[in-house]
């Protein structure tokens, strides 16, 4: 059977389809995030009629997330999959043997997510083994703005991002400590923009969560840290415990690629490494079994 390569005429084996799927992928950067269905035509010199299809496809294999009424971002599966080097390697894989090495200096849970349209999906745990932790299952899905990773996740979104995304979504149904108005997530938002780290609560537990930066600087995945209160609370152990969060998100940004212009010149430290640890012994003497802790 003859090759594409031997053929003089080898156009003939093109697929315009996907060649047309392919370029509007190529169309985002870091510094065009979101596009309209008009903009996709026009670099194409196409009608928008002539690739509607080809977008609504590519929406629905997940390969593009719609933003708006007419304006799309690039979806999960292009994290998943990839079309730079970089890109295709798997997060899950870059960031397991760090979240493995955080639980075990810490004694905490530690969770890996990342975003999909108004939702943190959790693609990763770190299980802490105690008898009382916060442990969400690898698959689930929680709000953004209910949650500290979601909130970092959102952190990468500008305002008019952030607007459309939220436009037809109630925020006054969710329980506390969850914001009741956009303008209220704004400001929380902003907060934790300045802070670049950032704190929720719910029933008996607190998590802390920090962002994961690829090689363009965007926010990827966000890492927590989750734990009883009583053991989140001792004295000091939070900042100690943010510490070592933001540590290991730094790790995990640098082997995605993200250089930090603030940052000296410093050693990456190896995942065998090991610092100050509150030890299983110690969590057990902090904390006695609750029967009634959720």
């Amino acid at each position: 059977m003859p090759q594409p390569d031997d053929e003089p005429d080898a156009i003939v084996y093109r697929v315009p389809a996907l060649e047309r799927g392919l370029a509007i992928l190529e169309m985002f950067s870091a510094s065009e995030r979101v596009l309209s269905l008009g903009d996709m035509a026009a670099r194409l010199k196409l009608t928008q009629s002539a690739i509607y299809r080809i977008v609504q496809t590519m929406t629905e294999r997940g390969y593009l997330r719609k933003t708006a009424r007419t304006s799309f971002e690039l979806g999960p599966r292009v994290l998943s999959n990839g079309f730079t080097w970089l890109a295709s390697r798997d997060i899950v894989e870059i960031a397991m043997p760090w979240l493995n090495a955080l639980r075990d200096r810490t004694s905490l849970s530690c969770h890996l997510s990342i975003r999909e349209h108004t939702d943190a999906l959790y693609i990763y745990r770190a299980f802490a083994q105690q008898r009382l932790t916060a442990n969400i299952p690898i698959g689930s899905r929680l709000p953004c703005h209910g949650t500290a990773m979601g909130r970092m996740l959102l952190c990468d979104l500008n305002d008019a991002e952030l607007g459309a995304l939220y436009r037809n979504i109630r925020l006054d149904d969710y329980p506390p400590p969850a914001p009741k108005s956009f303008l209220e997530l704004r400001q929380i938002l902003d907060e934790d923009r300045r802070s670049g780290w950032a704190v929720s609560r719910s029933d008996y537990s607190t998590s802390v969560a920090a962002p994961i930066r690829d090689h363009l600087g965007r926010i990827t995945a966000a890492i927590n840290l989750s734990g009883p209160d009583a053991i989140m609370h001792a004295p000091g152990f939070l900042e100690h415990a943010r510490a070592l969060l933001l540590e290991c998100a730094a790790t995990i940004a640098g082997e995605l690629g993200y250089k930090n212009p603030d940052d000296a010149q410093t050693p990456q430290p190896q995942p065998q490494e090991t610092a100050a640890t509150l030890s299983p012994d110690l969590v057990g003497a902090i904390i006695a079994p609750d029967p009634q802790a959720r």
